[in-house]
């Protein structure tokens, strides 16, 4: 979810607006907070989000039900105060009072914090560092501190001015349909509140390689290449196996839907059973595994590094996609869905969320594990050297026995039950248009082998229902 759900949210009538707020998953960019929270503890989340991406704060709701803010006079000035008083340096944020209708149904007020992702890194006044991942707030060491400091550093590159810039650079026509995906009436006042603009109409970094004409042209390192090797060796010289190399220029969201389309196009196909039980030609790789690689790639590169460029090889057995810049924040390769959660570009990374390219660096990567796992394919490789990061995805299969084991409607159902979250035995009939015993056999074949479980208090339990199980 993107803050474009919770301004959604927050433009409904007052009667249904804080119920509205209450129903939305906290994540990334939203948060909720009760009444009672105390301002040194609001100071923390605070800290969280500028240190990330910003986000928005709501005080005044609870475990699902909506408080009221009116009857925290005193708080409220505290609440207001916390960025100044409790945060070095300040915190920006942008502070909103909001009506809405409590739970003993009575007028009341939610208190709505807007907070800018911060330039530098910020800590409380207990010289405290905190980073928002996923929906927490965690509390970062000392190492991880400084590896945020230096990455910050390098995030401060996309909001660079461009002294020379003007508005004429940027194509109307992305800008527009930015402002229409947001429900946002005027481009460049959305420019501004993004932080790719000044208020003095100044254009940044962000700005030109997310809605310029022609950003190439100031940073010619700013494409995507796109490389088929024939067979699944590089090679050298006369034995060169290279038939492709295409270079993607444009703007981001150009760049990512060109890159969708040239890949889908290029990737090694082979004849399988489809999603609807009919054989057909698909990639060797998911395409929703290798998308999320290409996204993660195009928005959380170190643009600052101009000496490299996104480079997608494409072999008859893998994809591998390079991007310059280590990951950001501190990482442990052992197991990349453990990622630390942190955007190298957090303006660019907000605007391609509100455009639906990608979801959370660490939420993307787990998807690209359950997606290649869903195929029967090995988890995910990344390789991190100096200056950049490789992601190696194969075709190779994740287990060749256990593929063996499974029945051969496995594989469908798994991704019925990935797709809806969970579903019931019927569900499953019914999605599947298999029979129930059918059904049933490979369920208990997937339970076996750990891959799906069963959650139920009795065997006749209506309202028992069966999910993935993947670690």
């Amino acid at each position: 979810m993107s803050t474009v759900a919770v301004h959604q949210a927050l433009g409904l009538p007052p009667a249904e607006r804080g119920k509205a707020l209450a129903a939305l998953k906290e994540d990334q960019w939203f948060d909720r907070k009760s009444v009672r929270t105390q301002a040194r503890k609001l100071a923390a989340d605070l800290v969280g989000f500028a240190n990330a991406e910003g986000g928005v704060i709501v005080l005044g709701i609870w475990n699902g039900k909506v408080e009221g803010v009116d009857g925290a006079t005193s708080q409220q000035n505290a609440w207001r105060q916390a960025a100044i008083e409790c945060t070095e340096p300040p915190v920006r944020m942008k502070v909103e009072l909001v009506e809405c209708v409590n739970e003993g149904d009575h007028p009341d007020h939610l208190m709505v914090l807007d907070v800018e992702p911060g330039d530098q890194v910020h800590a409380t006044t207990r010289d405290e560092v905190y980073l928002r991942v996923g929906d927490e707030t965690r509390r970062l060491t000392f190492a991880q501190r400084q590896e945020l400091v230096y990455d910050k550093g390098q995030a401060n590159f996309e909001h660079s001015v461009v002294p020379d810039a003007t508005i004429d650079e940027l194509d109307a026509g992305v800008l527009g349909s930015y402002a229409d995906a947001v429900e946002h009436e005027d481009p460049e006042r959305l420019l501004i509140a993004r932080g790719l603009m000044t208020p003095s109409r100044e254009l940044t970094i962000g700005a030109l390689l997310l809605f310029g004409r022609d950003p190439q042209s100031r940073f010619p390192e700013a494409h995507v290449r796109v490389l088929r090797y024939r067979g699944t060796e590089r090679g050298s010289g006369s034995r060169q196996q290279l038939v492709k190399d295409i270079r993607l220029e444009g703007c981001i969201p150009a760049l990512l839907v060109q890159a969708n389309e040239l890949v889908a196009s290029l990737l090694p196909t082979r004849r399988a059973l489809g999603s609807e039980g009919r054989f057909e030609r698909i990639g060797l790789i998911p395409r929703d595994a290798w998308l999320e690689g290409v996204v993660n790639a195009v928005i959380h590169r170190s643009y600052s590094m101009q000496g490299d460029h996104i480079r997608i090889e494409l072999f008859d057995d893998r994809i591998e996609i390079s991007s310059p810049g280590r990951f950001p924040g501190v990482v442990e390769l052992g197991d990349a869905r453990s990622i630390t959660r942190f955007a190298r570009n957090p303006r660019i990374a907000r605007v391609c969320s509100d455009l639906r390219f990608g979801q959370e660096l660490g939420e993307g990567i787990r998807r690209m594990y359950e997606e290649m796992r869903l195929a029967g394919l090995a988890d995910p490789e990344y390789h991190q050297t100096a200056g950049s990061v490789q992601l190696t995805l194969r075709s190779a299969p994740f287990d060749r026995s256990l593929d063996a084991r499974l029945p051969s409607d496995a594989r469908r159902i798994m991704r019925f039950l990935r797709e809806a979250g969970r579903a019931s035995t019927g569900e499953l009939v019914e999605a599947a248009d298999l029979s129930r015993p059918v059904v049933l056999r490979t369920l208990r074949v997937l339970e076996e082998e750990g891959l799906v479980e069963w959650v139920g208090k009795s065997q006749k339990d209506p309202r028992a229902y069966w999910k993935l199980h993947i670690e």
